[in-house]
Parts: C-alpha cells; sequence; structure tokens
C-alpha cells in the first residue's frame, strides 16, 4: 500500500489515524537496527543556558522531545480526548471537593535506568527541585500552584495547592514533574550538558560536538514499567542544520523519519510527490506563532502603537504568502479547537485597516512613523520565519505609520536575549504543554512567565486565572477565559498571527508515522516501528 498525503483529524492529544500503517505489528519491532529520526531543533550548552536538558531548566519544544523518551511522570497525557492517564502512578485523584488536594499513588516494581527503585521520595525531590531551582526559563511556575509535597509511606505522594487548580493533572504530565535520579541530581543546581537519567521507555546516549547535540540514541530500558508501549528496540534523534540537509537525507534513505521542521515548498514536495518511498502525514495542530512586546520598552510602551501594529497586520496575507493552506489565521492566543478560543482579537479590531491605525496614534499624540526593530530567530521555527518577518515588515512599512527593520538571530542567543528584556517586539511560537487554554494564557501573563514580561494585568492575575482553574469542566470556565483574551486584545501585550498544520515524512517501510506526534507536535517515538515497504 502506498500512503501519500493522509490528512489525519486531530483530536486533543492524539492524531486519529484514518487508515492502517503498512505492515503494522504488536509488540517491539523485529529488526535490530535503530530508525533515524531528522529535526532541524538545535540543542546547545552555552554560558546562558549550561543545562538544556535538565527537566527543571528545559523548556521548548525540542527539550521536552527528548524527555519525554526518557524522564517518566506521574501521569501521560491521553491516547484520545480526556484528562491525563496514569504512568509512574497506578492511580491519581483529587480527594476533596475544592481541586486543592491531590494524590498519586505509584506503580508497583518502579525502576530508574541505573535499576534503582523508586520511591515517593523520588517523586517529590524531582518536583521540589524544579520549584526550589526555578531557573530562568519559567518552567516552574507550571508548578506554581503546588504550595507542598509530602509523602506517606513508598508509594504515595500529597499534593496540597495554594489554590483551586483543575489543570494539576496536565502540569504533572509534562516534563517538568519528570522523576529523576536524586543520586545523579543536585537538590539546588542544574545538571549541565545532555545526560538523563530517569525512568522513561529509552535511555540516552547522547553525541555531541562543541557543546551541541548532533545525535541523540534512544535505547529501549528493560526496567520501564509504565503505559506506554514501545514498537521498537532504538530510535536514532539526529539534528540537520536546515530543512534542505535533512530532506536530502530523508530521500536518500539515510534517515527513516523527518520532523519538524520542514519548509512549505518540501511539505508541497512530499504531498504531490509520486515516489512511493515516502508518505507525508499532515494533522491539525495547537502551535501557535505570535508577536510579543516588552511593554516597558519604548516606543512599544505606549498601548496605541500596540494596538495600531495590530490594526494593520493583515493575518490572511501573511498566512496566504508563506505558509499557504499548510496554516491559518489565529485572532487569540488560544486557539481554535481549545474550549473556551475566542477571536477576540477580530472582534476588537476586524478587517486591517490603517485609517483606523492612522487615527489610533493621532488620539494619542504619536509622531509617524514609528520606528521598530522586529527579532526573530533564525533556526528554531523552521526555515520560513525571516520570510513571514519580511511580509510583517512590507505591510506595517505599507502603512506609512510604521518604519521596520528586522534582525534574526540564532535561538541560543535569541532566547536569553528576549529573557532580558533587550527586544521591544520579537516573533515566538508556542507548542502547548498541555491541551488547555490556561496553557495558552498563564505562561504568558501570570507571575514567574515564560517570556518574563513585564506586563501585569491585576483582573487577569487576581482573578480571572484563579476563577478559570477552580472549573474541572472546561466549557463552565469558558467566560473567565474569553474575559481574559478580551483583555489581551485590548492591551496587546500580545499579538496573535496564525495557527499551523504539522507534518511528518516518512520511508514506507517505517510503522507508526501517523502517531509520531500528537496534536500538541509531542514526539512519540515509541510508535515507530519497521513494517515492509512497497
Amino acid at each position: 500500500m502506498n500512503r501519500k498525503t493522509l490528512v489525519l483529524p486531530a483530536v486533543l492529544g492524539l492524531l486519529a489515524p484514518v487508515i492502517a500503517a503498512c505492515g503494522a505489528t504488536d509488540g517491539a519491532s523485529s529488526d535490530s537496527d535503530a530508525i533515524v529520526v531528522g529535526t532541524t531543533d538545535r540543542f546547545t550548552a552555552s554560558k546562558e543556558a549550561p543545562a538544556p536538558i535538565d527537566p527543571a531548566y528545559a523548556y521548548d519544544v525540542g527539550t521536552w522531545n527528548i524527555l519525554r523518551q526518557t524522564v517518566q511522570t506521574l501521569l501521560v497525557q491521553p491516547s484520545g480526548d480526556g484528562e491525563p492517564e496514569p504512568e509512574a502512578a497506578s492511580r491519581c485523584g483529587f480527594t476533596d471537593t475544592g481541586s486543592e488536594r491531590y494524590v498519586c499513588t505509584l506503580r508497583d516494581g518502579l525502576k530508574f535506568a541505573d535499576g534503582s527503585p523508586i520511591t515517593a521520595e523520588d517523586v517529590k525531590f524531582s518536583i521540589d527541585r524544579a520549584r526550589s531551582i526555578k531557573a530562568d526559563s519559567g518552567v516552574f511556575a507550571l508548578l506554581s500552584t503546588i504550595d507542598l509535597v509530602e509523602t506517606k509511606g513508598d508509594k504515595q505522594v500529597i499534593f496540597h495547592l495554594n489554590g483551586p487548580d483543575a489543570t494539576l493533572p496536565y502540569k504533572l504530565s509534562t516534563p517538568v514533574a519528570g522523576i529523576v535520579n536524586p543520586a545523579d541530581y543536585d537538590k539546588d543546581k542544574l545538571r549541565d550538558g545532555f545526560k538523563v537519567d530517569g525512568s522513561g521507555p529509552y535511555t540516552l546516549d547522547a553525541e555531541v560536538e562543541n557543546n551541541e547535540l548532533v545525535k541523540a540514541v534512544f535505547t529501549k530500558n528493560p526496567h520501564y514499567r509504565g503505559h506506554l508501549d514501545p514498537k521498537n528496540d532504538q530510535i536514532e534523534l539526529r539534528s540537520f542544520a536546515d530543512p534542505d540537509a535533512m530532506g536530502s537525507a530523508l530521500e536518500n534513505g539515510d534517515i527513516d523519519l523527518m520532523t519538524r521542521t520542514m519548509t512549505p515548498a518540501q511539505i508541497d514536495k512530499y504531498g504531490k510527490s509520486e515516489d512511493k518511498n515516502i508518505d507525508l502525514v499532515e494533522s491539525s495542530g495547537l502551535e501557535i506563532r505570535y508577536l510579543a512586546f516588552n511593554t516597558d520598552a519604548s516606543p512599544v510602551k505606549s498601548t496605541a502603537v500596540r494596538r495600531a501594529v495590530a490594526q494593520i497586520i493583515d493575518r490572511g496575507a501573511l498566512v496566504s504568502k508563506v505558509y499557504g493552506s499548510q496554516s491559518e489565521p489565529l485572532f487569540s492566543i488560544v486557539p481554535a479547537g481549545i474550549t473556551g478560543h475566542s477571536n477576540s482579537f477580530f472582534n476588537k479590531y476586524g478587517d486591517p485597516s490603517v485609517s483606523k491605525a492612522t487615527q489610533t496614534l493621532k488620539q494619542a499624540g504619536i509622531t509617524t512613523p514609528v520606528k521598530l526593530t522586529l527579532h526573530y530567530t533564525t533556526d528554531h521555527y523552521g526555515a520560513a520565519t525571516k520570510t513571514e518577518f519580511e511580509v510583517l515588515k512590507k505591510q506595517l512599512d505599507g502603512s506609512g505609520l510604521f518604519d521596520v527593520t528586522i534582525k534574526g538571530a540564532p535561538w541560543s542567543t535569541f532566547r536569553p536575549a528576549e529573557q532580558k528584556g533587550e527586544y521591544a517586539v520579537y516573533g515566538m511560537g508556542w507548542f502547548p504543554d498541555f491541551p488547555d487554554a490556561d496553557n495558552y494564557l498563564a505562561p504568558f501573563l501570570d507571575k514567574d512567565n515564560f517570556l518574563n514580561s513585564p506586563y501585569d494585568n491585576s483582573e487577569i492575575r487576581s482573578k480571572l486565572i484563579p476563577e478559570s482553574r477552580r472549573e474541572a469542566d472546561r466549557l463552565t470556565a469558558s467566560e473567565s477565559l474569553t474575559g481574559i483574551q478580551d483583555i489581551v486584545a485590548d492591551d496587546v501585550p500580545i499579538l496573535p498571527l496564525w495557527q499551523g498544520n504539522q507534518y511528518v515524512a516518512a520511508r514506507d517501510d517505517v510503522t507508526g508515522a501517523e502517531y509520531a506526534l500528537n496534536s500538541a507536535s509531542t514526539l512519540q517515538l515509541w510508535q515507530l516501528g519497521r513494517g515492509i515497504g512497497d
């Protein structure tokens, strides 16, 4: 059977297949050679970020994709729609009606990869460690509603919260809550370099050149006890300098599957290709792209300037010129497909209008043209990012209200500079930590936020976010969630641009490619196996 472009409807947490994989079998692959996966993600240890894959520090989709293979969490995001399922835990649940006390019981026989047993104290150590280190990546904020972790015996972990948080199970399924071996991790210090010691389905052997991980070899962990069922014995993840090099490797058979980030041209090519050896898997995704503003920086300290930018940018034209059908315009920081999504930016600004933007700036006494520098990362979100920012520049300059310069930098320098407040306007992407509206709001707007943004709205932080977290039924939380999105559209600390589909290209003898990514762009390497190609 020759699969070409497979359009798979996304269920939250899963790409639901519409056909069976070629030669799929249950259990581990019978072929002993490693399945090789390509990525353009870069994994660099630097002075600013010496511990890129420490669970207490890592906070981007690339490093999390390494940790999800190697570090076990109490729960795991579901194979289909629904709440997280037990992973290192045999069961978890709230024990009160107010969602403030959460208890997990560990599975029997849990061991770290070195064979040493895992106890409740190891779980407490791991989570308390991330909370106390408070790494400047901001990942610890995912655990901010935890007030105290206690243990009862060797198997029970009890979380006491500082307020209701119905989303805690999702947060405990993310790598920041991963269980690490206390024998290998200091309680109050990050672990530099690229070593990982956990209890996940694989162990990691990292090949490093010039402080950069160029190849990660994942070998099936014989001591693993959990919910996942690895279909292979070994995976190699290779990092490529650019999508073209990665594509050539796939076509030549040097790799078996390529994932993020493919160019729009590659996606078109593999979708239309008559090459029976390569299949393209397409699915709806929850990735978003946005502009972020340092609201303390001149000239975007003025709300009027930010509103004028929001009024001018034509998302439809941007998507059409750069990404085509591979993405769609986004009018909220919460994407379509997530409960609580509201088109707040369209409701406020409507269609792009230079005349309305002119009036906004005039009423605020802003002299035009306003000089802006838009910063973007050259190597983290794909090769099309530069083209995207060229289009944004053209749109803003074309209004006559702005004089825009664009500047690109590699992620290893871009991210620290953004966190230090060196950029007034910069482009970012977001792959959800878990599929809930809270994860598109709190990480940008709450205290200790991911962007280290100075923007602080007391109604959002003190009232609306806590209100939304009280509701286990996320439909009931929609009123609070919509209120947050409306305030963001009015103040514009963040400007949503587009929501993207996601793609995997694989050689035809690879099974499970349709499961390689879930809707949150989690790389599920345990799903891959070997079959029989055409």
